[in-house]
């Protein structure tokens, strides 16, 4: 903000906030969105010197309960509330542990899943091939998205993509053989049991047959009757299906965790503002948060908050007190010999770029 704590000018009062949330126009909020994207995605060209084998870009949506007059709010039977349906996206380099999010597009509570899914998907390849070049990119969905129009998409994108499917009759019926297989197992271990198999499927609005992967699953909990659990996955890979399953599809599971950390770390879902623009406001400068967030968990490595969550390295490196000094040519920090995680931080700052004294 380049304002001396101490000297500085006043920070903004709350109606000054609240005017410069709701002045945002939808054009602008496109810009930001893009200006945000563009900036993940350079600075992990620049960290992995532009060479990466493959990457994995994971959307999902997850609800935002509203309590008041908000624009655009309204009933999701789904979720049996009354709220907004943002959709947020991240990117997977290689086998990198980690998930980078790149968009959080807020969208009216009623709305699809596959709803701005495209248009977002089409930009963000655009942006990684011109970063990276003819790389080897993946889409990774949940069931929402295997909608004619995504796996055309897809299709048309000549990319990867492993996309969650409901069950039907007649998927049900070509994974029975192996359900059956997976009962007798279950039965004779008295444990869940599941089998892989595949099949090639064509729903009634497919231009064509697609390759689906299925688990034939028979979960089993203490003092419960066995229950049949099918998965059923689309997908043009060409590996083995619990390869599929596993190692590919379940392994999108992390970004529930990701997006837990935009939640209960940052609290995304504060869009209590009236105006719908001004929340996707909120949403946008608090994603560029989790993004600076990211970058110092990475700068975290080979420290214990290597793998913290956003919520303890706020706690740990950021809610300190500390004495600044400020000159014209430097500026520095003392803090107190007491701080439980001095190492920590001075090794974090020395990875930003902070000279010790």
């Amino acid at each position: 903000m380049d304002r001396d704590p101490v000297t500085g000018q006043l920070l903004a009062s709350q109606p000054t906030l609240s005017r410069f949330e709701n002045q945002v126009d939808g054009r602008s909020l496109v810009k930001m969105g893009h200006a945000i994207a563009d900036t993940v995605v350079a600075r992990h060209r620049k960290r992995l010197k532009g060479r990466a084998r493959r990457i994995t870009i994971d959307m999902d949506p997850t609800d935002d309960p509203t309590y008041g007059a908000q624009q655009l709010t309204f009933f999701n039977g789904y979720y049996d509330s009354w709220c907004y349906l943002p959709v947020a996206g991240f990117l997977q380099f290689d086998d990198e542990a980690d998930q980078y999010a790149f968009a959080y597009v807020l969208r009216p509570g009623e709305a699809t899943a596959t709803e701005g899914a495209i248009s977002l998907l089409k930009r963000t390849l655009s942006k990684l091939r011109k970063a990276f070049g003819k790389i080897k990119i993946r889409v990774r969905l949940d069931g929402g998205y295997s909608t004619p129009e995504v796996l055309e998409f897809l299709d048309e994108q000549r990319v990867e993509y492993v996309v969650a499917i409901a069950k039907n009759t007649v998927l049900k019926a070509f994974s029975e053989p192996l359900m059956a297989e997976a009962r007798d197992l279950s039965s004779i271990s008295g444990e869940t049991e599941h089998c892989f198999g595949e099949c090639l499927y064509e729903a009634e609005t497919w231009d064509d047959e697609r390759r689906v992967i299925f688990k034939a699953e028979v979960v089993r909990h203490p003092g419960r009757e066995p229950k049949d659990n099918p998965r059923f996955v689309v997908t043009n890979l060409k590996s083995k299906p619990a390869f599929i399953y596993q190692r590919v599809y379940c392994q999108r599971a992390p970004i529930e965790n990701r997006i837990k950390e935009l939640l209960y770390g940052l609290n995304i879902d504060r869009t209590s503002c009236t105006r719908f623009f001004a929340n996707q406001l909120r949403g946008l400068l608090t994603l560029a948060a989790y993004v600076l967030f990211q970058e110092l968990r990475l700068k975290a490595n080979g420290t214990s908050l290597a793998n913290a969550q956003v919520s303890t390295l706020r706690e740990r490196l950021l809610k300190l007190a500390v004495w600044i000094q400020r000159s014209t040519r430097r500026i520095v920090f003392h803090l107190p010999d007491s701080a439980p995680w001095r190492h920590e931080w001075t090794q974090i700052a020395r990875a930003l770029g902070a000279v010790p004294t």
